[in-house]
């Protein structure tokens, strides 16, 4: 197993490794906890539930399980409120515990219940997904879309700890497991030129170290920076432009394919604009190519003008995007809502 600790206000560990999900009794902070909820969704719950229930029963822990319907349309409200009517009528208290068994959708929402519940009880993520291993499930984010755009409903929200047992992801399709490979890569276009050398052939056999990497980074920078007032932004690399192409192909796009696209165009916008110390746009559009991501927009950039000025990173009339100055190294760089839509024109 490897361990990376999270320097945040309330630290914890990220434990990675394969065969833990069965070790889930032993390895979770149980202290105290009578009662587990085990939160997750109907694509992960058939795999993965019971092995987990099993080990907590085995820890002296009764284990009760809320299901809900898998895919982003149920990143929502109506879902936070089931799982919170589900945590009062199990009698759930403040000693007890939410386990988040599942993808990023599933740690947002069942992380957004807990903050929620009793004014906030304890949770644990076990990250099923690639993308919510390396990103959702570090950090502390929690949330869920509304009407207007994604993620626009949450909380800065501690996990206790995240347990990743990399063998979940052998049920992944290469789709699926593709949405974690942009994460990654995201890491090394913000952070680290060396990572990115290494990712870009699309090698991802060695997994627990690319897991391992891509958690130090987070952890460094969601360390300096929890609650997104400066460096944290760097993370939202792709993001601004990929959380609009979600909303606007109805969340057909997964989330991982569309953030590749909005790096892939920002990365050429920058250099357009003459932003870049070095060219990045080849350079990331090809590691991407070779993590069998895409790299263009279904959509112009005037469709996707009205997500882009609802994102939760617009400040009055400016919105900060992320830009690659270099492979390695990204700035912020605010631009006048007037002015959004001829600078991103420049990397369509």
């Amino acid at each position: 197993m490897e361990r990376v600790a999270i320097r945040t206000g309330k630290p914890y560990e990220v434990v990675i490794g394969h065969g833990l999900l069965p070790r889930a009794g032993e390895l979770l902070p149980l202290r105290g906890v009578k009662k587990a909820a085990v939160i997750t969704d109907s694509a992960v719950g058939p795999l993965y539930a019971e092995p987990v229930e099993a080990s907590l029963r085995a820890a002296g822990v009764e284990a009760v399980r809320f299901t809900f319907p898998g895919g982003e349309e149920h990143k929502s409200l109506q879902t936070v409120g089931e799982i919170l009517e589900f945590l009062a009528r199990e009698g759930l208290t403040r000693s007890d515990l939410v386990v988040a068994l599942g993808g990023g959708i599933v740690g947002d929402v069942a992380g957004f219940a807990a903050s929620a519940f009793l004014r906030g009880i304890a949770f644990v993520q076990l990250p099923t997904t690639l993308l919510a291993a390396v990103d959702s499930s570090v950090g502390g984010k929690t949330g869920v879309n509304l009407t207007a755009g994604k993620n626009l409903a949450g909380a800065f929200y501690q996990p206790e700890l995240v347990l990743c047992d990399c063998d979940t992801f052998e049920t992944l399709s290469p789709e699926i497991f593709a949405d974690g490979r942009a994460e990654a890569v995201k890491y090394g276009v913000i952070r680290d030129a060396e990572f990115f050398d290494r990712l870009k052939t699309g090698d991802f056999s060695e997994i627990v170290p690319i897991v391992k990497r891509s958690v130090e980074w987070k952890a460094a920078i969601v360390g300096a920076d929890e609650f997104e007032s400066g460096e944290r932004k760097l993370l939202n690399f792709g993001h601004t432009l990929g959380h609009a192409i979600e909303k606007e192909s109805g969340y057909r796009i997964t989330h991982g394919h569309a953030v590749a696209i909005g790096m892939a165009l920002m990365a050429k916008a920058a250099d357009a604009h003459g932003l870049s110390a070095e060219p990045c746009a080849a350079r990331v559009r090809e590691a991407l190519v070779a993590n069998g991501l895409p790299v263009k927009s279904p959509f112009p950039p005037e469709a996707l003008m009205g997500a882009l000025l609802s994102d939760k990173k617009r400040a009055g009339d400016t919105l900060t995007l992320v830009l690659p100055e270099r492979i390695g190294n990204c700035v912020l760089h605010p631009v006048k809502v007037d002015g959004v839509l001829d600078f991103i024109r420049a990397g369509f």
